[in-house]
C-alpha cells in the first residue's frame, strides 16, 4: 500500500499542471445512548476523513486518468483508521471501447435496502453496515458499446478482504473478528484471480442487467479459533464461489418496480436469493417543490436460518423525502421488519448542502425488539446518532 501510494504520489507531482483537483474533507460524531453489550466499548468517538482526487486526460480525451483517496482517523475505534486507494485508474476510450486498468469502485444492482448482484468491490464494513461504502478493487475492465446492450468484461487479479470493528468498536460481533488470520479455500488465497461478466440494456421504460462471477466470496464464512492471548476469536473464511445475477427496474409513471435475484453456488451451500419492490412518488405534495416516494421492498434468502442474511425474510417500509431546494436537502427513512420474529430495526439519511462547499449529513440507526437467535442480537444495544459536516472543494 506504501509502494502504491509512493508511486502516485511520484504521478501527480509529474502530471500536476493536466490535473483537476476536487474532494472533501469532514469531521464526524458518532453517539451511542445506550450501555454497550460487551467490556470495552465506547459510547462516542469522533473521527476526521479526508477524500482527494485528482482528474486529467490527454489524447485529445480520449485517455484519461483518476486518483482518489481515503483517509480516515478515529480517536476511539482504531479499527476504523486507515489510509486507502479507492480510485487509481486509467481509462481508454477506443472507438465502441472503454478499457478501464487500476484501481475502481463499482456498483452494481438497483435496490434500496440490500445489494445482492453487487459483488465486484469488498464492503468497507467499518465505515458502515449498510454496506454502502466499498473498497477499491484492482481491475482489468473492458466495457463494449452495441446496439443490443452493454458488454462489461472484467477480471479482478487481487482480492480485498472484507474490514471489521475491533474489540472496542460498536456494531461488532459478539466474538471479534481476527482478520490477520483469515483463511481462504484457494491456495493462491488473496491473489487468486477472479472473472466477471455482465450484460445491460433499455428497453423503453425497462432497465436490465445480467451478471455472472466466479471467484473469491466477498462474504466471508467464520470459523472459532484463538487470537494470540488465547482469547476466543471468530477467523473469516472466503471460500469460492459462482454466482448468476439478475437485475432490473421498470418505470411506469409515478411507480419505479425493482428487482435483484441470484443464484449462487459454494461448497459450503447453493442458494437462491431475490429482493424486489417498488416506490411510488407522489410529486409537488401539497402544492409544494417537495416530492414524497413510497417505498415497499421484501428479501428471501434460502438458507437455512442459521447460515443466511440478516434480510433473509424481511420487509423494508421507507419514505423519501426530495425537497427540490438550492440546498439539495433529501431525507430516506425506513423499518426493516423480520417477518419470523418481528424483531425491527430503524434507520435515517438526510443530508442537506451549505452554501456552495459545506454538506451537513445526519444519520440514525435504532434496533427494537431484538429476538436473541437474531442475528442482529449483538447490535441491540447499539442505537447510534451520526452527525457529519464536510467541506468540498
Amino acid at each position: 500500500m506504501r509502494l502504491a501510494l509512493c508511486a502516485f504520489g511520484l504521478l501527480l507531482v509529474c502530471a500536476n499542471a493536466m490535473a483537476e483537483f476536487s474532494g472533501n474533507v469532514a469531521a464526524e460524531a458518532q453517539i451511542f445512548p445506550e450501555s454497550p453489550q460487551f467490556d470495552d466499548q465506547f459510547d462516542e468517538n469522533l473521527t476526521f476523513s479526508f477524500k482527494p482526487k485528482w482528474d486529467g486526460e490527454w489524447n485529445d480525451g480520449d485517455d484519461l486518468w483518476s486518483l482518489e483517496l481515503f483517509m480516515r482517523a478515529d480517536n476511539k475505534d482504531a479499527g476504523r483508521e486507515k489510509v486507502d486507494i479507492r480510485e487509481a485508474l486509467w481509462l481508454g476510450v477506443r472507438g465502441d471501447n472503454e478499457w478501464r486498468v487500476g484501481i475502481n469502485t463499482m456498483f452494481w444492482g438497483v435496490i434500496e435496502s440490500k445489494h445482492l448482484v453487487d459483488v465486484i468491490n469488498q464492503i468497507d464494513y467499518v465505515e458502515g453496515i449498510d454496506g454502502e461504502e466499498k473498497l477499491g478493487q484492482p481491475m482489468l475492465h473492458l466495457k463494449r458499446y452495441q446496439d443490443w446492450g452493454v458488454l462489461d468484461f472484467l477480471v479482478l487479479p487481487y482480492f480485498r478482504e472484507r474490514t471489521f470493528p475491533e474489540k472496542e468498536g460498536r456494531l461488532r460481533l459478539p466474538l471479534v473478528v481476527d482478520t490477520d488470520k483469515a483463511e481462504y479455500e484457494s491456495s493462491d488465497e488473496e491473489r487468486h484471480v477472479d472473472y466477471a461478466l455482465r450484460f445491460s440494456q433499455t428497453y423503453d421504460d425497462l432497465d436490465l442487467g445480467i451478471s455472472w462471477f466466479k471467484g473469491t466470496n466477498r462474504d466471508p464464512l467464520f470459523l472459532p479459533g484463538l487470537d494470540g492471548d488465547g482469547e476466543p476469536v471468530l477467523i473469516p473464511f472466503y471460500e469460492q464461489m459462482q454466482q448468476i445475477g439478475v437485475d432490473a427496474q421498470l418505470i411506469y409513471e409515478a411507480w419505479i418496480w425493482r428487482l435483484e435475484a441470484i443464484r449462487r453456488e459454494a461448497d459450503s451451500n447453493d442458494y437462491n436469493a431475490y429482493t424486489a419492490g417498488f416506490e411510488y412518488t407522489f410529486y409537488g405534495i401539497m402544492e409544494s417543490p417537495t416530492d414524497l416516494g413510497l417505498l415497499l421492498e421484501y428479501s428471501y434468502d434460502g438458507r437455512s436460518k442459521d447460515e443466511a442474511d440478516v434480510l433473509d425474510d424481511d420487509v423494508f417500509l421507507g419514505t423519501r423525502f426530495a425537497f427540490n431546494d438550492e440546498q439539495s436537502s433529501e431525507i430516506l427513512a425506513g423499518f426493516y421488519i423480520d417477518t419470523n420474529n418481528q424483531s425491527r430495526s430503524f434507520r435515517v439519511e438526510a443530508n442537506r448542502r451549505f452554501g456552495a462547499s459545506w454538506k451537513g449529513t445526519l444519520e440514525l440507526q435504532t434496533f427494537a425488539d431484538i429476538d436473541s437467535d437474531d442475528r442482529l442480537a449483538a447490535f441491540a444495544n447499539d442505537d447510534f446518532l451520526l452527525l457529519e459536516m464536510a467541506y468540498y472543494f
